[in-house]
């Protein structure tokens, strides 16, 4: 079996060379690091980030014109609510002025037909009364004829 101690103690480097040596390849890697960095800048990010900025100033703008047209809808909205709100009143004037006018018209055609009413009622109750007047005169006579007559049937 293999001891871990002894892999441990094998591989410890003594002397230079070990994991923090500073020698001429750390400016080589610094320097490489450094033009990745820049090219990756260029390629990548720069049109990366131009391209998020206008998706950024897309967006802003089409908010600011949904907000510009939400608030003219909502301005619409209340104009016409005014508006209907108007029609409404103005509609339920022009009926109360018409059932007024109906009224009117039907109280003084009702006052007209009472009084024809009235007239045909004093009309027919006079001219009863005069059929009666001649009728009871008619039947008077004949009664003073019919009496007259009887008295002289009883006088003989």
């Amino acid at each position: 079996m293999i001891n871990p101690s002894i892999l441990i103690s094998n591989s410890e480097v003594s002397g230079p060379g070990g994991l923090f040596d500073i020698g001429a390849t750390l400016p080589l890697v610094a320097i490489q690091f450094i033009l990745l960095m820049v090219l990756l800048n260029i390629i990548l990010y720069s049109p990366l980030l131009t391209i998020i900025e206008e998706r950024k100033e897309y967006i802003l703008s089409h908010l600011a014109e949904a907000s510009e047209k939400l608030a003219q809808a909502k301005e619409l909205t209340t104009q016409y609510e005014q508006d209907l709100e108007t029609a409404r009143k103005e509609a339920q004037l022009e009926i109360a002025n018409s059932q007024n006018i109906h009224k009117e018209i039907l109280d003084i055609e009702l006052d007209i037909s009472q009084k024809y009413i009235d007239n045909l009622l004093e009309t027919i109750s006079s001219d009863l009364l005069n059929k009666k007047k001649t009728a009871l005169d008619t039947l008077d006579s004949s009664v003073q004829a019919l009496c007259t007559e009887v008295e002289s049937k009883l006088s003989i």
